[in-house]
């Protein structure tokens, strides 16, 4: 994620199947690195160095990132130290069916 300014919007694509059926493997996701988090936002947030897209749940104030699939585990995060940016909107790549979550 190196060249972007760290307020600037940037766009990611989506890998894998751990956030389905919302976001899908190759949809572009776009991330807004300077707006508020709140508890079921989609975030980007690095855990141990690596960057993983999961939606935040906040428990008795602890952070976890959790998956959609159930295949995988949610894991724990520091808190907002962690948090790179929040989902803005979607698109499916080719410039249709886009969704926004703000």
């Amino acid at each position: 994620m190196s060249g972007c300014a760290g307020s600037e919007p940037f766009a990611l694509r989506v890998l894998g199947d751990s956030m389905a059926p919302e976001f899908r493997e190759g949809e572009i996701i776009i991330v807004e690195p300077s707006t508020t988090v709140e508890d079921a936002c989609y975030v980007v947030a690095d855990r141990d160095g690596e960057y993983i897209f999961r939606q935040l749940k906040i428990e008795n104030g602890r952070w976890f990132l959790q998956p959609l699939n159930n295949k995988y585990q949610r894991v724990e995060i520091a808190g907002l130290s962690a948090i790179k940016g929040r989902i803005i909107s979607k698109s499916n790549g080719r410039g249709r069916q886009r969704k926004s979550y703000l």
